[in-house]
């Protein structure tokens, strides 16, 4: 049986754009008839996701199997690690945790990970006609290369030609290129076929001379100057998007619904905020530093990687007495996974499954108790919300189990709740005093279209939202989604007109 050919997209360094470039070339690829599909090694991420089949990705690779047309598997990114603290991760192995591991220890054990990754990389190569493989920070770290499982090593093992992007924007171009390829060994250089300068800003003949040196310099063909898409709206990796507004000052819009987000120091899932950043007539904040929250509709509680760490650090900052002001006040506040159980009444781990032995004190919002354990729940979950009757629809991946209280103290947030291939109907969430305090772990919570416009209507039923999708924007009705394909095509668009794309598949012989 005939194998996919595959391309490796490597960096000159971290957040030059990798993901953004191996997502683009997917579409491209996809939009000129390949069965195309992603695959990166080993992901570092809080971002995660959950498979038909209840395992867990990174968001990454999801993101890249979309602009595919592909339901994301793990085999796309078969190690992800998930960072609890400075030097601790949790490891998930083709879409399983197996355990917490210290740095050190991590790196003791990559050999075996890369014969995992490998096996998930030939079952990828067996179903398509081309995979795209994305490379991790820098390809030119010398001193972890003989430890790294995502960069040139599967390149190598599968004869992938790599193409080395680099990032003009953060400046220095040229001392990226070349000095990535000064100091990488002779036979990481010879796997190189190519160079790709990205998020230039301005008018591309002025950088014609740069593009002359760096290929007389090198050797190489430049494959193409990408100019910066921000217009282009993606789920970004792991760093927040480019729209993020973050402590702005000011006063706050008359004419939007106005929503708060507490930015924990080990925020996961953000993107469950992308759908209202990009939907016309919402202003959307996160808050780091203690402010009032008067003048804010919506307060949300995020999830979170370390729950009891960051609610720790609500407390210690002083963000606990801004909160009950808002509270008392009649401010509403929403609670998504980690958030959630914030607002209850305890979080236990008696297992240390987040760190220390103990039980913290939650804010006391929601009559529920929370106790963590090393068995996730992982599921694709659908079902009504409590609220305005309207669909809702995402992914639950949790360690926590909550205990709601009786249905006659509170109502849940999402009714007639169904997951994965069980047809079997169940409540999840809790909603009270008519929706101004709730809490649900239901991850993608506002991407369904009729949700959104419905509750952002309830938030502020004086102002008019367009139903349907204008331009570039997210219309208020308009499932998130729908919305994403749109930006993919707008995505492969860029890469055909600033990519020689005939260039890159001549490189891959599939001519």
């Amino acid at each position: 049986m005939k194998k996919a050919k595959c391309l490796s997209l490597l960096g000159t360094g971290s957040d030059v754009g990798k993901s953004f470039v191996v997502a683009g070339i997917c579409r491209a690829l996809k939009q000129r008839g390949y069965k195309v599909a992603p695959y990166k090694a080993q992901n570092m991420s809080n971002n995660s996701y959950v498979t038909l089949d209840g395992l867990e990705m990174g968001r990454a690779q999801v993101v890249q199997a979309e602009a595919c047309h592909l339901e994301p598997e793990v085999d796309m990114n078969p190690v992800l690690l998930k960072p609890s603290g400075d030097s601790q991760s949790q490891v998930v192995l083709q879409g399983r945790v197996i355990g917490s591991r210290h740095a050190r220890d991590y790196y003791k054990q990559t050999d075996g990970l890369f014969v995992k990754a490998m096996e998930s990389l030939e079952r990828l190569r067996n179903a398509h006609d081309v995979v795209v493989m994305e490379g991790a920070g820098s390809c030119a770290e010398v001193n972890l290369r003989s430890r790294d499982i995502v960069n040139f090593r599967p390149a190598h093992a599968v004869d992938a030609p790599v193409v080395l992007i680099a990032d003009i924007d953060r400046g220095g171009v040229f001392a990226q290129v070349v000095g990535s390829l000064e100091v990488i060994p002779f036979e990481d250089r010879q796997r190189v076929a190519g160079i790709i300068i990205n998020r230039f800003r301005g008018d591309r003949s002025l950088f014609e001379d740069g593009v002359d040196w760096i290929e007389q310099r090198t050797g190489l063909p430049v494959l193409g100057v990408l100019p910066f898409g921000r217009e282009i709206a993606i789920d970004s990796e792991d760093g927040m998007a480019i729209e993020t507004v973050v402590d702005p000052g000011g006063a706050l819009p008359a004419g939007t619904v106005n929503i708060a987000v507490l930015l924990f120091p080990r925020i996961s899932n953000h993107t469950d905020l992308a759908a209202l950043q990009c939907t016309p007539g919402v202003t959307l904040h996160f808050l780091s530093r203690p402010r009032s929250l008067q003048g804010y509709d919506q307060l949300i509680l995020p999830g979170s990687k370390n729950v009891r760490a960051d609610l720790d650090w609500l407390r210690r900052s002083g963000w606990e007495t801004r909160i009950r002001e808002y509270q008392a006040s009649g401010g509403r506040i929403g609670g998504l996974c980690g958030g959630y159980q914030m607002m209850g009444q305890t979080i236990e781990d008696p297992d240390g499954v987040e760190g220390s032995v103990g039980v913290s004190e939650g804010l006391g919002l929601l009559p529920v108790s929370t106790v963590l354990s090393a068995d996730k729940v992982l599921q694709r979950s659908r079902g009504i919300w409590a609220g305005n009757q309207q669909p809702v629809f995402g992914y639950e991946i949790h360690m926590g189990r909550t205990k709601l209280p009786d249905a006659s103290v509170a109502d849940p947030a999402i009714q007639a709740l169904t997951s994965g291939a069980d047809a079997t109907q169940r409540s999840e969430g809790i909603y009270l005093d008519e929706g101004k305090l709730w809490g649900s772990y239901l991850h993608g919570l506002f991407d369904s279209g009729a949700f959104r416009q419905a509750y952002l209507s309830s938030l502020r039923p004086e102002l008019a939202f367009a139903t349907e999708e204008t331009g570039n924007q997210l219309g208020a009705a308009e499932d998130f989604d729908a919305y994403k394909q749109r930006q993919y095509d707008r995505l492969g668009k860029h890469i055909e007109a600033n990519l020689n794309m005939d260039q890159l598949i001549a490189l891959l012989e599939l001519a």
